[in-house]
């Protein structure tokens, strides 16, 4: 009989302990529970953040992808044709216009020599080449100055962008109030965007000009930035802001560069007017000292082989001291 009462309070003992251990609940707590939810969440936060790292590498890949694209492209674009360099100089003249003028630029210049007693196959030569040469480097100091404002301005338009979608306005409507307050060249560049778009071109496909008229790695940063955010999305904001960031930093570092710079720049110079500024002075103190260069032929061919050779020379010290950040 004890036996037999041991054995059934053995099995009530047995089946309650299976039940605790099976049923957490009957317990009156939920650790169980608790440590499933955790679990589960944990589970959940890993997909989201491995989620997460997948969109930032395929975003970092398409605007690696999309940066070297543009990079190449403005590799490919390194030698301007005359076209290009007088629309990148923001002027509004034709090409044939701009040819017209250069040869008549050319002639007036060869008559000035002529009648200053330049042998005429001097002036000849000396009108061929400032007439093709002196407009085209106008053109290009233009454009450089074009470029320059255009850099200097830039980091406000895109701070202003950023303010604008941080308080909810459209892309496009940032654009237009950049276009309407910003100063030039940046304001008429960002109104030609808008125009774009008005023409039914995607903001993708409208940014583009922007790099066609200032092909510049900081305009490419810009564009590759508002492509990729509309192809794959996006903090257009933030991304904005820290390229709004990298332009100034850029800036200041270009400044830097220039100040440094500036006491070879000075040099070359010197170094390159000393010649002509001798010649001047002595030409003024004693007129038949330097006349045999002009009045015997070979005076005249020694006076155009250094004219060459001071040309060759400033055009290598003026590369000497051209910096690129």
């Amino acid at each position: 009989m004890l036996v037999a009462i041991l054995l059934a309070v053995l099995a009530i003992v047995a089946v309650g302990a299976a039940g605790f251990a099976l049923v957490p609940s009957a317990l009156g707590n939920t650790r169980a529970d608790k440590r499933l939810k955790a679990y589960q969440g944990d589970v959940r936060a890993s997909r989201r953040e491995l989620d997460a790292d997948r969109t930032r590498d395929a975003r970092r890949k398409t605007v690696q992808q999309a940066l070297k694209a543009q990079t190449d492209e403005l590799n490919a674009r390194k030698r301007v044709k005359l076209p290009d360099l007088i629309f990148q100089a923001g002027m509004t003249i034709s090409p044939g216009a701009f040819i017209r003028n250069s040869i008549i630029f050319g002639g007036v210049l060869f008559i000035v020599l002529f009648i200053v007693q330049v042998p005429y196959y001097f002036a000849a030569i000396f009108a061929v080449a400032g007439g093709y040469l002196l407009p085209r480097f106008y053109v290009m100091r233009r454009r450089k100055q074009y470029q320059s404002k255009f850099l200097d301005e830039l980091p406000n338009a895109v701070e202003a962008i950023v303010r604008g979608v941080k308080t909810g306005l459209p892309l496009n409507d940032s654009m237009r109030v950049v276009a309407k307050d910003t100063k030039e060249p940046v304001k008429s560049e960002f109104g030609r965007v808008l125009d774009q778009q008005s023409f039914g071109f995607s903001m993708t496909e409208s940014v583009q000009i922007l790099l066609d008229r200032v092909p510049l790695p900081e305009v490419n940063f810009f564009v590759v930035v508002i492509s990729v955010q509309q192809q794959a999305g996006g903090n257009l904001s933030e991304a904005l802001g820290n390229l709004a960031r990298v332009l100034r930093n850029r800036r200041k570092m270009k400044q830097k560069v220039a100040a440094m710079s500036s006491e070879a720049k000075a040099s070359a110079g010197i170094i390159g007017a000393l010649p002509i500024v001798v010649a001047i002075m002595v030409s003024l103190v004693s007129p038949e000292y330097l006349s045999p260069l002009v009045s015997t032929p070979i005076g005249q061919i020694w006076l155009g082989v250094a004219a060459i050779m001071m040309s060759l020379g400033v055009f290598v010290m003026n590369r000497m001291v051209q910096f690129e950040i």
